[in-house]
């Protein structure tokens, strides 16, 4: 289906602005984690590639002036930095949410890892969804002290280490429990459940397409979190992976993420190849902005539909950041404008000694 520019979605600064908010966490993360509140350059300095910092770090720090202020250290005269007051009362704000969701926020990981084929997933494809589920990128470092008795570590194949879930009860995906809210679901195995659609402004789909739809939104719906068996090449498999990436970015605080970072689910989630084609297949629920030079995939309904996904407090936390960080822009301007101005004022100077030297 051809792709149709929705300037709506393309316009959520905290989904677009996310990528550039994650490093500048994981940095403030390793600032308030000091005793002192503060670190010298050297501490970080080497560690770029780790928080996504494809520029010096002194330079990434450098660029974020309302966040991180610099300062000479006692030794060397290296540059230090630590957190400005409103990064400081923000972060406060931030720890206090985590507290007070830390029981939501394990829940959106037990479920991401029940929609798994084995109920197991690896700690490295955990730890790249951390920041989309809401937690902090160093929590699988304590799991004993940090997860509750239904997730177990275990030993998986090529010497990897993952976490998996126990769980004797039946899990229902939000598209089943809004249905069932709503009246149009029983709970009953392989009953229809039609997804939620929001066209974009514009986007007409051919007649072809749309009686395809209307039969697809027919057909039995499948949870994520129950069979894998089914026939790959049959509707009613696509059917069950759309529920899938429907729940999953239901399950993620922003319901966005970046396309290709959702390609490492394929093996421990049973999902086809091609299973980012779904999102181009329905754009009705899915919106894919190329903005930053990536692919977001963003779900519709998270953003229409306010009594069907709730926004998580969370989000409004890293809006916060996120005003700030902005901030930086207007600060770096004023910076260059005063540079911009002594500069011109000593020409001027320069120029006048030379004319009365002239004479």
């Amino acid at each position: 289906m051809k792709w149709k520019k929705d300037p709506y979605y393309d316009s959520i600064e905290h989904i677009h602005k996310s990528l550039e908010l994650k490093p500048i966490i994981s940095l403030k993360n390793i600032i308030t984690q000091n005793p002192n509140g503060c670190i010298p350059i050297s501490d970080v300095s080497k560690k770029g590639l780790q928080f996504d910092v494809k520029i010096k770090v002194t330079r990434f720090f450098r660029q974020y002036p309302s966040i991180f202020e610099e300062f000479i250290g006692p030794k060397y005269n290296l540059p230090w930095f630590r957190l400005t007051q409103e990064a400081i009362e923000i972060d406060r704000e931030e720890q206090r949410v985590f507290k007070e969701c830390k029981g939501d926020l394990i829940e959106r990981l037990k479920k991401f890892i029940l929609m798994s084929k084995e109920k197991v997933v690896p700690f490295k494809i955990i730890q790249g969804m951390l920041w989309y589920i809401g937690l902090p990128e160093d929590f699988l470092q304590n799991p004993d002290k940090n997860l509750d008795g239904s997730f177990k570590v275990v030993e998986l194949e090529d010497g990897l280490k993952g976490l998996s879930v126990d769980s004797g009860e039946r899990v229902l995906s939000i598209l089943q429990r809004n249905a069932m809210s709503k009246g149009v679901y029983c709970g009953k195995p392989m009953e229809a459940i039609e997804f939620p659609l929001f066209p974009s402004k514009g986007l007409r789909l051919r007649m072809k397409i749309q009686d395809w739809l209307k039969k697809f939104q027919k057909l039995p719906y499948v949870s994520p979190y129950e069979d894998h068996s089914l026939d790959p090449d049959s509707d009613i498999s696509e059917k069950r992976v759309v529920g899938f990436l429907h729940e999953l970015l239901s399950l993620f605080v922003e319901h966005s993420a970046e396309r290709k970072k959702l390609l490492c689910l394929k093996k421990y989630y049973g999902l086809p190849q091609k299973v980012h084609r779904a999102f181009e297949r329905h754009p009705h629920m899915f919106y894919l902005s190329f903005r930053n030079k990536t692919c977001t995939a963003i779900l519709k309904e998270a953003y229409r539909d306010e009594s069907a996904i709730e926004r998580h407090p969370l989000v409004m936390v890293r809006k916060k950041y996120i005003k700030l960080m902005n901030e930086s822009e207007v600060i770096l301007k004023k910076r260059r404008r005063r540079v911009n101005n002594s500069f011109v004022e000593s020409q001027k100077l320069d120029s006048n000694y030379k004319a009365s030297n002239s004479y």
